[in-house]
């Protein structure tokens, strides 16, 4: 069996003496797993890092079978994104997140957008944004999409302001004006509208958002704690952005 395929590196860990197991992303066959034979000499180490875009030959006696990687190098981004902390913690949610979908199933809008992310991840004033709609996308694969299209009461596509937690689907300020304490808030910014780049409190509302429906339909149902990366990404933005105001979803889920 052999394939050939471009992906994004996501992590790798020790194996034997000098090897390691590389963890990417690719196009046409999803997250998938391969020994890199020498991963860890001096040559090989600068290329497997986190972040870097490689053209990829995999080849295995089965198709079931770990098999192996021949990596060449396409984009090192790893160097620059490791400078900063948001980007650090940054790719470790979207790789916690990725690891959320079957192995070796293929998501390529998932590829394009880490692709994207991997261009401007490093600056904070862009990291929230980008992270917050790769959640959505991912909830979107997971078969959890949230609705935030229309009114779920009224039909209207105007004034969206927040969304049920019941349904995940959006509601108007003025439906949703009665139950507004139990309703999560709907920044402007996911809604596609035009306008300034979405502030701080804004970023929080967005992730206490997409953390509530991560916490129903995917960690809670398996079992699991929401990645510890998340948390630190979320407090590497603050610390970025340290002059704006806290809004009441400071502690994102």
């Amino acid at each position: 069996m052999e394939w050939r395929d471009e992906g994004i590196i996501l992590g790798a860990r020790k194996h034997g003496e000098t090897s390691v197991i590389l963890e990417v992303m690719t196009r046409a066959h999803g997250r998938h797993l391969g020994l890199v034979r020498g991963g860890r000499s001096r040559k090989q180490q600068p290329l497997l890092q986190a972040g870097n875009r490689v053209d990829l030959i995999w080849r295995a006696r089965l198709d079931e079978h770990l098999g192996t990687f021949q990596a060449e190098p396409l984009e090192l981004n790893a160097a620059r994104l490791f400078d900063s902390a948001v980007a650090v913690y940054g790719l470790q949610t979207l790789a916690a997140h990725l690891r959320l979908l079957p192995e070796r199933d293929p998501h390529a809008g998932l590829y394009e957008m880490l692709g994207l992310m991997i261009e401007h991840i490093d600056d904070p004033e862009m990291a929230g944004e980008l992270v917050v709609r790769f959640e959505l996308l991912v909830l979107d694969e997971l078969g959890f999409g949230l609705d935030l299209t229309q009114c779920a009461a009224t039909g209207a596509r105007s004034d969206l302001a927040y969304v049920s937690p019941k349904t995940g689907r959006a509601v108007s300020r003025a439906a949703g004006a009665p139950w507004s304490g139990k309703m999560l808030a709907l920044p402007a910014f996911l809604l596609g509208n035009s306008g300034p780049r979405a502030d701080r409190a804004a970023i929080e509302d967005a992730f206490r958002l997409t953390g509530f429906f991560f916490s129903r339909h995917v960690y809670e149902p398996r079992g699991m704690d929401a990645p510890d990366a998340r948390a630190g990404f979320l407090a590497a933005l603050r610390k970025r952005r340290p002059n704006e105001p806290h809004s009441t979803g400071e502690h994102a889920a």
